[in-house]
């Protein structure tokens, strides 16, 4: 399905884009970047307890990925940042990690739609790093967000991940916060 998307491996591949590690660098440099204006100029209005939601919101997942073709269950962490456009449209990405039984970084580019307070449907498309190669990856879940106050979050996950390599389940728990 995705074979026009993929990367040919001679001369793209690692050699072109660098490791998936540099990647997840990248990614956390740049998340990093953001959030500190955010904080400072918070932190300038009044303390952060007086503004704990904001249009930002970063989160540490947690959980498993399950490939049912190869019958492999893998360790999942990754991060999951989303930048709250409306009520009901948020655009953010996702990098994650699975360690174990499968070996792959995935990076996606994600729209969350905030169907009732709480549940949200995830999608959007991204690349996953599995097995020396790039492949296109779609990602399809839902989560439910449970606000802890002051702007800390829990969230189960479940997620399915469309790849032209094999499709997974992703499973995670999301504890994050809103700034």
């Amino acid at each position: 399905m995705f074979s026009d998307l993929r990367f040919a491996s001679g001369g793209h591949g690692f050699k072109r884009w660098g490791p998936p590690k540099v990647y997840l660098r990248i990614i956390l440099a740049a998340v990093l970047a953001s959030i500190t204006p955010s904080v400072v100029h918070a932190q300038s209005e009044g303390s952060v307890d007086e503004q704990t939601e904001g249009p930002h919101h970063l989160s540490v997942i947690s959980g498993l990925t399950y490939v049912d073709e190869a019958d492999e269950t893998a360790y999942t962490l990754g991060i999951d940042y989303e930048y709250r456009v409306s009520d009901l449209l948020g655009v953010g990405f996702v990098a994650e990690r699975a360690f174990g039984d499968v070996e792959a970084t995935t990076l996606l580019a994600v729209a969350d739609f905030h169907l009732t307070e709480g549940l949200a449907m995830q999608v959007g498309p991204g690349i996953e790093f599995a097995e020396g190669e790039e492949f296109a990856v779609g990602r399809f879940g839902v989560l439910y967000e449970f606000e802890l106050g002051g702007g800390f979050t829990i969230s189960p996950q479940a997620h399915y991940d469309l790849s032209e390599l094999e499709d997974a389940f992703v499973f995670v728990v999301g504890v994050g916060r809103a700034f």
